[in-house]
């Protein structure tokens, strides 16, 4: 392909995810790989070359672009080398009109700006959330430990107890370790969540919104498959990939629960009150991850975040019900939105005014409200809140 043809492949790839964003479609990573797969005659250089233009202009727009042509123009404003490829050549994009207007660029919608700023992300905190993430994996200790791991590239140390840090773009699915469970693909700040749940072998650890179960393989390697470790979730799909990754890892997990939801206590009836700690991983905004997925911010909205508060709120009254007496509650999410973090933590201590915060003591992160906040900027790692509370005896 010539540099003008992958320019308008990634206007196009652009409209596609554009026209998600407004009708909640599939995500800007299955559109690419649906697009590859369906157009072999782009090579591996090509691949690259619009992956990458296109990332970069979604990254470009703050609020969502009318078009893909209008985003990849908001790209070519400061790079003139892009802008001269908008050449009328064939399979190129048209030129560049005389009055034809760029998309406009920011960090986000405006409403999202101001509850960002608000929040207290706002400046280098808010501009990091479009950098380009690290990759971290996890040493799975069931099989392995981050000191005698050999990897076929090189890997630093992070400040999670089993994390290490590779350069982006390693093809990690594709190493024996990988496929054999040594390691396990996970941001520094999801392995410091499972840190502060503390789980040790012989307890009783619900994993509350388990999702395809990358927390709960963690869970089982700190509790050395010894103790009771229960996987929920209301998501059938996402939850029937936990038992390949469980066998693969080694990992014990002794019942899956699919829930419906606001019947989630019906469901977990034989652990009420008996859970030593549940982990609540509650759906959320994921302002903490645009770093990878930079389109989701055009893809909330004010009265989706209110959706999910309300659905958080829930999700804590759940988990305070299976906490046995002295047991302990671990919130995550991975926001960073006041609203989904300390906000919901204040209410809950409002509502349940004898359980008491019990700070976890990670290696990273600052003081928010009654938990901790990891981001980006000051942390490396994806953004979020993490709060652990204990039970009244």
């Amino acid at each position: 392909m010539t540099p003008a043809a992958r320019v308008q492949s990634a206007i196009e790839l652009l409209d596609s995810v554009i026209t998600a964003a407004r009708t909640r479609g599939a995500p800007a990573d299955r559109i690419l790989a649906d697009w590859f797969r369906n157009n072999r005659f782009a090579g591996s250089k090509d691949r690259r070359a619009i992956r990458e233009l296109v990332y970069s202009a979604i990254r470009a727009c703050g609020p969502l672009p009318e078009n893909g042509r209008a985003a990849m123009l908001r790209l070519a404003q400061d790079d003139p080398a892009l802008a001269g490829l908008f050449d009328g050549s064939n399979y190129g994009p048209a030129p560049i009109g005389a009055n034809e207007a760029a998309a406009e660029g920011g960090i986000a919608p405006p409403w999202l700006v101001g509850r960002l700023a608000a929040s207290g992300i706002a400046g280098p905190e808010a501009d990091a959330l479009l950098d380009r993430a690290p990759l971290d994996v996890r040493a799975n200790t069931l099989k392995s430990s981050r000191d005698t791991l050999a990897l076929p590239v090189e890997a630093r140390a992070i400040e999670a107890a089993n994390g290490l840090r590779l350069a982006p773009g390693a093809n990690v699915d594709q190493w024996q370790e990988y496929r054999g469970g040594l390691i396990e693909v996970q941001d520094g700040g999801s392995q410091l969540a499972c840190e502060a749940v503390a789980a040790q072998p012989g307890e009783t650890v619900i994993d509350l919104c388990a999702g395809a179960g990358g927390k709960t393989l963690a869970l089982a390697a700190a509790m050395e498959n010894g103790g009771t470790l229960i996987a929920a979730d209301t998501d059938r799909n996402r939850l029937w990939h936990l038992a390949p990754r469980a066998e693969r890892a080694g990992a014990l997990v002794a019942e899956t629960v699919l829930l419906d939801p606001d019947r989630e206590l019906e469901a977990l009836e034989a652990w009420h009150g008996k859970a030593d700690a549940v982990l609540v991983d509650a759906p959320c905004s994921g302002t903490g991850t645009w770093r990878r997925n930079p389109e989701a911010r055009w893809r909330l909205t004010p009265q989706e975040l209110e959706r999910f508060t309300k659905t958080q709120s829930h999700l804590l009254e759940v988990a305070a019900e299976l906490v046995r007496p002295g047991g302990r509650l671990v919130y995550v999410v991975c926001s960073l939105l006041a609203e989904e973090g300390p906000e919901r933590i204040a209410d809950f201590l409002a509502a349940y005014p004898d359980w008491r915060t019990d700070p976890p003591g990670l290696p990273l992160g600052l003081a928010n409200g009654a938990g901790v906040r990891l981001t980006p900027f000051h942390d490396g790692t994806d953004g979020f809140f993490i709060a652990r509370l204990e039970k009244p005896c």
